[in-house]
């Protein structure tokens, strides 16, 4: 009988070890320094309270970049031409595909996601900069900054055999987003936030210690935002 209490406690405080953990890493920045520059690339973090995205310029001249070119899609070149923004997340294969059309996935599905698991990139077009709102952070961003971050976005696709992105599905959420092939595995340590966050961390930007949450993600993007202004 006193196995249960023992364990009890365990659990306690392994959770409690968790949440400790979360916290701080929340709140603990890297790259304190970063400041915007104020005639940088625009930049913006988009989050819909669980899951963020990075949205970038389509088109950047100073670095040569064409995101819809790089697609290797003629499809969505011809269709997304006038479009001017594209938002770049990756998350779990399972959750992605099994919450279409606004459902939740399954029970099993979410339990899955602590252990390793298959992942997508999700794209999305915008045909101008995401309306400002509690969960859209801009920022400016250095050239240097910015190509960094697009080495890492790269990085995160599973290329075809021609080197171009690889089409997942012909449809996402709506009529402006896809899912493609992407690398790496999903698990409890490695979440679509923490992409994220990883993902302004290497390119220099303000980021948190550890954003397994949209809100850690968000929190340390705005006192960017703030250090700036």
């Amino acid at each position: 009988m006193r196995f249960w209490p023992r364990t009890l406690r365990l659990l306690m405080s392994a959770f409690v070890a968790f949440v400790v953990l979360l916290m701080s890493g929340t709140l603990i920045p890297r790259n304190a320094a970063f400041r915007q520059t104020p005639d940088g690339v625009p930049m913006y973090v988009v989050s819909n309270g669980f899951h963020t995205d990075l949205v970038l310029p389509i088109l950047e001249p100073r670095t040569h970049t064409n995101w819809l070119q790089r697609t290797g899609n003629p499809a969505l070149q011809a269709r997304f031409a006038g479009y001017e923004y594209i938002a770049f997340g990756w998350g779990n294969e399972a959750f992605y595909l099994e919450s279409y059309g606004g459902r939740m996935p399954k029970l099993g599905t979410v339990l899955r996601a602590v252990l390793p698991a298959r992942t997508l990139m999700h794209v999305g077009f915008y045909r101008g900069a995401p309306r400002p709102r509690e969960r859209v952070v801009p920022l400016r961003i250095s050239v240097d900054e910015y190509r960094q971050l697009t080495s890492y976005i790269e990085q995160s696709f599973r290329p075809d055999s021609l080197g171009n992105w690889a089409l997942r599905n012909e449809a996402g959420y709506s009529p402006d987003d896809f899912f493609f092939r992407a690398k790496g595995r999903y698990h409890a340590l490695r979440t679509c936030n923490d992409w994220t966050n990883q993902g302004l961390h290497r390119a220099g930007i303000r980021a948190a210690l550890k954003a397994p949450l949209a809100a850690s993600v968000l929190y340390q993007v705005r006192q960017a935002a703030k250090k700036s202004e």
